[in-house]
């Protein structure tokens, strides 16, 4: 597992695995799904190429692409305690400084 700072974010995203997500999740109470690995993947892409962590906006409009309305809502019930608090976290992303919720 790579090392986490305090908070439970990775310290260096880029020593995320897929396996690493798998063990986030687990503490984090949620078993991934398919739809949980494609929330992941789109951050990790975004991340590669923008070297920070996407705005739930951003990750909001890929799901609206991919399913159509009720993005926001699903965004949401993917993980339940925050795009910020979860979905970060499992991605491998550090912890956001500034963040909007969608």
């Amino acid at each position: 597992m790579p090392l986490l700072d305090a908070d439970g974010y990775l310290v260096e995203p880029r020593e995320w695995t897929e396996a690493a997500a798998v063990e986030l999740a687990r503490r984090e109470g949620i078993a991934l799904t398919d739809e949980h690995w494609e929330v992941i993947r789109f951050m990790r892409a975004w991340y590669d190429e923008h070297q920070v962590a996407a705005d739930a906006r951003f990750v909001i409009r890929h799901l609206q692409r991919r399913q159509g309305e009720g993005a926001r809502n699903r965004l949401f019930e993917l993980f339940p305690y925050g795009y910020p608090g979860q979905a970060c976290r499992i991605a491998g992303m550090r912890r956001p400084r500034a963040w909007s919720t969608g």
